[in-house]
């Protein structure tokens, strides 16, 4: 049997694409080899955001249950693979937050996709009642970003 030559640098540098790019596989082929790198995404997890001087820890929150968040009339999906910010930079308080008012065309996150940064807005007034995704998150094409009730 032969053994195929593991490059364990090329194996990181391709599982950092993955996180850069947000996708969930990659794969390179030559004449006589194959590297396919592929990363389990777990679901979004529910989080609260909280603006202050020093961080605080994430608390999850519970949300009404909704058979799929994507049918949800309030729901806010994510128009592009990207990584989604919460914040306009480091250490500036998020966009929004849970339990904070928005009106319609207000800017609620920043996706990153391509070195570009891209403004989601809201796209009715209401209330922000879930964050479903976390600052640097990588997301997915559709995938419900947050929650207007």
């Amino acid at each position: 049997m032969t053994r195929i030559p593991i490059d364990p640098d090329a194996i990181r540098a391709l599982a950092a694409v993955l996180v850069e790019t947000g996708l969930s596989e990659i794969e390179i082929a030559d004449k006589d080899s194959r590297i396919r790198v592929v990363r389990n995404l777990a679901p979004a997890t529910m989080v609260t955001s909280v603006a202050a001087a020093a961080p605080a820890p994430v608390q999850a929150v519970s949300a009404p249950v909704v058979q799929d968040l994507a049918d949800h009339p309030g729901a806010v999906s994510s128009p592009m693979v990207g990584v989604a910010y919460l914040s306009p930079e480091p250490g500036a308080p998020p966009f929004v937050s849970v339990g904070q008012p928005v009106t319609a065309g207000q800017t609620l996150l920043l996706i990153e996709a391509m070195k570009t940064f891209n403004q989601i807005k809201a796209p009715k007034s209401g209330t922000v009642s879930s964050i479903l995704v976390q600052h640097s998150s990588p997301v997915e094409y559709g995938e419900v970003l947050m929650i207007l009730e």
